[in-house]
C-alpha cells in the first residue's frame, strides 16, 4: 500500500511539472538502477560555462571584444572544473556529459567563431563567415567524435585539438590585439585572423596527438621547489594574461604538429617503446 501510494504521489508531482521529469539508468552498489532528476553541483557549473559562453556571444555582437575574450577563459576554467566536481563527488550521469557537450559547442564553437568573425572576418564578407563557419562546424565535429571514442581511446592523449585550447587561442589572439586598441579591420591583422581561426578548426578534426596531462597525479606530494614553480608560473601570466596566455595555447597547439613529425623522423620513438614496455 505505501509503495502505490508513493507510486501516486510521483504521478501527480509528474502531472504538475511543466516539463516532464529526467529519470535515467544509474549504476549504484554495482546494480543498475532508474533515478529521477538530476545532480545539481555539477550541472550548476556547467550553467554557469554556457552563460560565460553565452556571454561572449552577446558582447562580441556589441563589440565588447576583451570582455567576450575573458568570458570565454572563464568558461574554460568552469568547464575543466565541472567534470573533476562531479567525479569527486561522485555525480557522474549521461546527462551531465552530453549538458556538458551542449555548453562547450556554445561556449568553445559559436562564442570564438562569432568573436572571430565580429573582430576582423567580417572585412572579408562571405569569404570571412565561410571560415568561422568551418571553424564552428570543425568544433561540433570535435565533440563528437570525442564522444563516441571516450571509452576507447588513450586517456593519456586527445586525438585533434581540443575544442577549448582552439577557442583559448582564438580569443587570446583577439583580446591580445585588442588590448592594444589594435583594429581587427587592418588587412594584416584580418588575414592573421583567418589564419588562426581556421587552421584551429582544423586542428581539431585532425589526427595529432595532444597530452591530456591526466597522468600528472594532483592528490601525490611534490617537492617543495615545485610549489615555487607554479608561483612564479601565475605571476608571469597575470603580468600580461592576453599575451601570456595565447603564447601558452599556441605552444600547445603547434605541439600536436611537432610531435607528429618527430614521431616520423624516429625522435622520441624508442622513448615511446621503452614507457610502453614499463607499463606492460
Amino acid at each position: 500500500m505505501v509503495d502505490q501510494s508513493k507510486k501516486k504521489d510521483d504521478k501527480v508531482v509528474d502531472v504538475a511539472l511543466p516539463v516532464d521529469e529526467h529519470i535515467e539508468d544509474v549504476v549504484e552498489d554495482g546494480q543498475q538502477v532508474r533515478r529521477k532528476g538530476v545532480y545539481l553541483l555539477p550541472n550548476l557549473l556547467t550553467t554557469a560555462a554556457l552563460f560565460s559562453g553565452f556571454s561572449a556571444v552577446i558582447s562580441s555582437m556589441t563589440g565588447a571584444f576583451s570582455a567576450a575574450a575573458i568570458a570565454i577563459f572563464v568558461a574554460m576554467i568552469l568547464d575543466g572544473i565541472d567534470g573533476r566536481v562531479a567525479r569527486f563527488v561522485n555525480a557522474q550521469s549521461k546527462f551531465g556529459a552530453e549538458y556538458d557537450s551542449l555548453s562547450d559547442m556554445v561556449s568553445f564553437g559559436v562564442a570564438p567563431a562569432l568573436l572571430s568573425f565580429s573582430w576582423a572576418l567580417q572585412e572579408f564578407n562571405k569569404f570571412g563567415w565561410m571560415v568561422a563557419f568551418i571553424y564552428v562546424a570543425c568544433a561540433a565535429l570535435r565533440l563528437a567524435r570525442f564522444n563516441t571514442q571516450v571509452e576507447t581511446t588513450d586517456h593519456r592523449f586527445f586525438t585533434g585539438l581540443p575544442s577549448p585550447s582552439a577557442a583559448a587561442l582564438v580569443a587570446g589572439m583577439v583580446w591580445a590585439f585588442s588590448d592594444y586598441g589594435v583594429d581587427g579591420s587592418q588587412v594584416v591583422i584580418a588575414m592573421l585572423a583567418v589564419l588562426v581561426t581556421g587552421l584551429s578548426g582544423i586542428l581539431m578534426i585532425s589526427n595529432f596527438h595532444y597530452s591530456s596531462f591526466k597522468q600528472l597525479n594532483l592528490n601525490g606530494r611534490v617537492p617543495f621547489f615545485f610549489i615555487l614553480v607554479v608561483v612564479l608560473c601565475f605571476a608571469v601570466i597575470f603580468t600580461d594574461p592576453p599575451r601570456v596566455l595565447m603564447m601558452i595555447f599556441l605552444v600547445y597547439a603547434c605541439s600536436g604538429p611537432i610531435m607528429a613529425i618527430m614521431n616520423i623522423c624516429g625522435i622520441g620513438s624508442k622513448k615511446n617503446d621503452e614507457n610502453q614496455q614499463n607499463e606492460l
